[in-house]
């Protein structure tokens, strides 16, 4: 067996077939196979039904030796002054920058994203927000209230215990930097479950941080997320549950913890609105537009702006424009560094997006003015590949246009009044993401306030940056993530003290 994971060489050539490795998972600093001895293959998403790896299939035996180990490890972890947590955090950041270029080969082979345009940004997000957590370790201090000279009334902020972080397949290693980095910077110790289709750079990861923790303080598993997501979720020792994934998954682990009163945090789906004003037509925009709708992630991420409300008079223009630069893209090889648009990630999510494009085609009104099917032929049908999909002629309350596809599929609807636009873009159970572009900052930022969403952009479309508030509204999730705020709000409790003091002179009589 071998906890060391196997990954193509700078040399090798894209597409070429990668040795299938049994990879161990994390617990109590040891690398282990499951309880049940039992292994779960990883797949390759450029290359159907190719298998890349093996990886242990845990079973909630092996929850609950993770939780004893992290729950024997969290005392000690706690009770460290900051500055050893702090020096522990960035000397991971040091080893994960010093295999930067290993992390993004492995997230582009697990993953399906495109090793130049996803896994490296990817993994930079990860190594920023280790140090940014590192950086911000010494802020987890409570306040003291003037109660008095006899009187010493203050709060202490301290750690939840053992935080377990069920993790997606379409970003896992900057998801785990929202999440991991912060609930050990304030003193708590971590189970990370892995994606089932893309847990290879998670268990790196891993691997990394163990060999710069005390043992227990991070512990991955690998295997069925409804087998160990669940046991997680009901796990009388896990204190809280950080999960990101679908609504509708992401309503059942809220069930589940919310049963036992466990903290949780939830980052769920998103459909978001990008609104384009009549001024805002620039070459910048066609860019931005571009990076908003993530379609060099094929559309997989919770903050796409898969809604695209075009003003009727900029409406055919822009359009145009964005369309012949999506054609552009590049769509193939993760691991081809002309690659723009990599793999979808398996076979269930291909064959839902291809549903839904059968969807719009039949769709009265609705026209495909780029893609629309997926490929049938040539190279693209050895993956599970689609190619950009940009539908017009749609309107707000049409599936496609209400229903998160995860797939680079983007909707356009017209609009000629603001406050129509802005009812539209509420018009939504998801209040995740949204975009806003005018050169006019009064317009600008009166239709940013009057969003219903979590996180606004104006004039840009690109991704989280380490110290911002990330979370959504509505059904969009619970909690704030990537900041010091999300730190505060999500890995800590506030412990209140009141002590009575003698008084000079006092009699004590």
């Amino acid at each position: 067996m071998s906890s060391t994971l196997i990954f193509p060489s700078a040399t090798q050539r894209p597409g070429a077939a990668t040795a299938v490795t049994d990879t161990l998972m994390w617990i109590d600093g040891d690398a282990v196979e499951s309880l049940t001895s039992e292994w779960r293959t990883v797949y390759n998403p450029a290359q159907r039904e190719t298998a890349i790896a093996r990886v242990p299939s845990a079973a909630p035996a092996d929850v609950d030796r993770a939780v004893k180990a992290a729950r024997r490890a969290f005392p000690a972890w706690r009770a460290l002054h900051f500055s050893a947590r702090q020096r522990a955090l960035a000397q991971i950041a040091d080893e994960l920058e010093s295999r930067a270029e290993d992390l993004a080969r492995l997230t582009a082979l697990d993953t399906g994203n495109a090793i130049r345009t996803q896994a490296r940004p990817e993994v930079r997000s990860l190594i920023s927000l280790f140090r940014y957590f590192a950086g911000v370790a010494g802020e987890v201090k409570g306040t003291t209230l003037p109660a008095g000279d006899d009187q010493l009334q203050y709060t202490r902020l301290e750690p939840l215990g053992v935080v377990a972080c069920i993790l997606p397949w379409n970003s896992p290693l900057m998801i785990a930097a929202f999440k991991v980095p912060a609930a050990l910077a304030a003193g708590n110790t971590v189970i990370m479950k892995a994606a089932d289709d893309a847990p290879l750079s998670v268990l790196l990861l891993a691997e990394i941080c163990n060999r710069h923790l005390p043992a227990g303080v991070v512990n991955v598993l690998t295997g069925r997320g409804s087998v160990i997501g669940s046991a997680l979720a009901d796990h009388p020792g896990v204190d809280k549950v950080s999960f990101t994934g679908s609504t509708e998954v992401g309503r059942q682990v809220a069930g589940q913890a919310g049963a036992r009163l466990a903290h949780m945090s939830l980052e769920l789906g998103g459909k978001n609105p990008s609104i384009v004003f009549p001024d805002a037509v620039d070459d910048e925009l066609i860019d931005s537009l571009l990076l908003a709708s993530r379609f060099t992630r094929q559309g997989q991420s919770c903050t796409a702006g898969s809604r695209l409300f075009l003003h009727e008079d900029i409406h055919d223009e822009v359009l145009e424009r964005l369309v012949a630069k999506l054609a552009a893209l590049r769509v193939g090889d993760p691991l081809d560094e002309a690659t723009d648009m990599g793999a979808v990630i398996n076979n269930k999510q291909h064959k839902q997006i291809s549903n839904f494009l059968a969807e719009g085609r039949s769709t009265p009104g609705m026209k495909a003015v780029l893609g629309g099917f997926e490929p049938e032929d040539g190279r693209l049908t050895e993956g599970y590949y689609h190619v950009p999909t940009v539908f017009s002629g749609a309107r707000n309350e049409f599936r496609l246009a209400q229903e998160e596809i995860f797939g680079p599929v983007l909707v356009a609807i017209p609009w000629r009044d603001t406050d129509d636009v802005v009812r539209m873009a509420n018009d939504t159970h998801f209040g995740l993401a949204a975009y806003v572009w005018s050169h006019n900052l009064d317009q600008a930022l009166g239709t940013a306030h009057r969003l219903e969403a979590g996180w606004v952009q104006v004039n840009q479309g690109g991704g989280q940056v380490a110290g911002q508030s990330y979370g959504g509204y509505k059904q969009s999730g619970i909690g704030r993530e990537a900041s010091l705020e999300g730190m505060l709000a999500g890995f800590t409790q506030t412990k209140q003290i009141n002590v009575r003091l003698r008084r000079e002179g006092a009699s004590h009589a």
